[in-house]
Formats: C-alpha cells, structure tokens, sequence
C-alpha cells in the first residue's frame, strides 16, 4: 500500500554522522554475547588437560637419534635430546629393548610399538610433560616404571602390569593413592613430593618392601599395619604431630620422619630392627622411649630442642651398633660449640661420627 503524499514520516536524526530514528535506533540488530565455557575447571588450573583430546601434531625430527643403535639393541638411553615424539623414533625396528630411557624429554603422550612388550622390562620417562597415564596396555613384562617429575594428577592404568616391582610419582600432582589394587609384586612405591592427604588403598601391596611419601600434606600415619614386609618407610616434610601406627612393622630397619611436627619419640616400642631414626627438624625436647632399639647404627636428630649431655648418654650409650649421630642445632650444641663434639666422644665413646664429620 502506497503511503499518501501527504503522511507525516519523521526523517532519520543524525547523530554523530549516524543516522537514527526518533527512538534512537540505527537500523542494526544487536545480540548480546555470551561465552558458555564447558570445561570451566580450566580457570582454576592453568595447566589443564583434556584426557580424551587428541594429541597435538608433532614435527618429525630431522635427524635420526637412534641412528646408532644396533637392530637388537637391549637398551636406549636418549636423555634431554628434545623428543617430543615417540612414534618420531621409529622403535618399531627394535625387537630386543628391554630398557628404555627418555629422560628429560618433551614427551606429552607415551605411545610405544606393540613389539616392545614381550621384552620391554623398564621404562623411564622421569621430567617429561605427561599428563595422563596411557600407552602401556601391552607391556607385560615391566618391571620397573619411572614418571616422575611430570604433571599426573591420577594414578590410572598401571594396575594390568602385574610384574612391577619398582614405581617413581615423584614431584607429580597426585592428590590420592589409588589405581595400584593386585601389583603383588610391587616392592617399592614412591609417591614424594606430590599432595596427597591420607594413606589409603595400599590393601593388596602386602609385598612392598620401600614406601616414600616425603614432602605430602599427611597428617596422620595409618593404613599400613598390614604391611609386614616394609623395610623403608619416608614419610618425611608432612604435618605429622606423632609417631603411631607402626607396631605392626616389625620388619621396619629405616624410618625417615624429619620435617614434621613431633614433640616426642613414641610408638617405636615393637620396631626393634630399625637401624636409621631420621627425626631431625621437629620440636623433640628429650630423648626417650628407645630402649628396644638394640640394633640402631644411625642417629639423625638435628634441628629439635635437645639441651641435655646426661640424657645422650643415658639413652644411646648402650647401643652397641650405633656409629652415626646427628645433634647440630640443638641447644646442646648452639649454647657450647667449641666443647660440643667432645662431650659427645665421651658420652658415646663407640661413635665414629658425629654430624658430617668423621
């Protein structure tokens, strides 16, 4: 329909060089924009990774490193050569690998030839970019896993490797032991320097002989009593306020509990083959409660609050395998240092060395 000569149309208003109606509208439709995030996790961590993305393409090196290696090599050993590919090194051409190190790598993916596994016994991979434990499905015969030093926040997909007998987490982001249930083999666990809170799910590893957890946020020792066979225990740099839940290790020779909160030496009562008490840097006043450590040779105590010459004697005189002590930094060595490490000879005659000194 025509509009009638005469209608009254109001003129477009120019406004900055912009022409508007009468209300102010330019003609333009407008949307607001939203952004939908749907993995808002990585927002709070900047080091986020999606498990099931895809790899990023790698460049293929320009040089063969293996190019030296013999067709029946049993062991490669490229440390901080820059791969960040391991497809790139072409390992299908090797049938007899069984130790394989690519330490100090860029490696973000473990992604090994299938013909590795009848013979693969150790891999390790300590100081890479590894997020995520995958790739080692076919390994049957590992023996020895080293993943240090990378960015896993989860232990998955290692409880198929029934022949493991060594595992390294070290410096990892792992927040729970989990994922180890049926490695009856396992001998040594260390899971140092990660943030791990509680000692749990260790129910099956009834063999494992070494377990480090230094440097974690565990505040109290339990979980362990059924671990019978555990030689080695480092629970060292945590927020431990007590020494409990070690009677039941009666095959205990080496407890490394420094860095804590203790006050007391306590509950070592039935760990009468510990052979080095590592107790260093608590707030231990008075030394006691070691009678039955017959068998001590090595004394760490430096860094406590430990005044009295008498109670050294009275306590560690009669150790007769005691050859190694450490008391630099307590008020018995700041308040006299020049007579310091005599009135130690005299106390523990037997002693052939004190601190660092022979």
């Amino acid at each position: 329909m025509d509009t009638a000569p005469n209608a009254s149309v109001d003129p477009p208003i120019p406004t900055n060089g912009i022409l508007q109606d009468s209300k102010g509208w330019d003609g333009k439709l407008r949307v607001d924009r939203k952004a939908v995030i749907t993995n808002a996790e990585i927002l709070s961590d900047p080091e986020y990774s999606d498990e099931d993305a895809p790899p990023v393409e790698q460049i293929v090196a320009d040089e063969d490193l293996l190019e030296d290696y013999e067709p029946d090599s049993d062991d490669i050993d490229l440390v901080h050569c820059r791969i960040s590919s391991i497809p790139a090194l072409h390992l299908e051409r090797f049938n007899n690998v069984q130790k394989l190190c690519l330490r100090q790598n860029q490696i973000s993916h473990v992604e090994l030839p299938s013909n590795l596994g009848p013979t693969l016994h150790e891999i390790d991979l300590y100081d890479n970019l590894i997020s995520h434990i995958k790739g080692l499905e076919g390994l049957i015969h590992l023996s020895n896993l080293d993943l240090s030093f990378n960015k896993i926040k989860h232990i998955k997909n290692v409880d198929h490797l029934k022949e493991l007998r060594d595992i390294y987490f070290v410096q990892n982001k792992i927040q729970k032991i989990e994922g180890l249930d049926g490695l009856a083999k396992l001998r040594n666990l260390e899971l140092a320097a990660n943030r791990i809170r509680e000692i749990e799910n260790l129910d099956t590893l009834t063999g494992l002989e070494e377990l480090w957890l230094g440097k974690n946020k565990i505040t109290e020792l339990k979980n362990i009593s059924h671990l019978g066979n555990l030689k080695i225990l480092s629970i060292q740099s945590n927020r431990l306020t007590k020494i409990s839940g070690l009677s039941a290790l009666t095959n205990l020779e080496e407890l490394y509990i420094s860095h804590n909160a203790l006050t007391e030496i306590s509950g070592l009562e039935r760990n009468t083959n510990l052979r080095v008490l590592d107790i260093s840097n608590n707030q231990i006043t008075h030394l006691a409660n070691l009678e039955s450590q017959n068998h001590l040779e090595e004394l760490w105590a430096s860094s406590n609050l430990i005044i009295s010459f008498e109670e050294v004697e009275r306590e560690l005189a009669d150790k007769k395998e005691l050859n190694t002590v450490y008391f630099e930094m307590n008020p018995l060595q700041l308040k006299n240092p020049t007579l310091y490490r005599n009135k130690i000879r005299l106390a523990l005659p037997r002693i052939q060395q004190i601190d660092a000194s022979t």
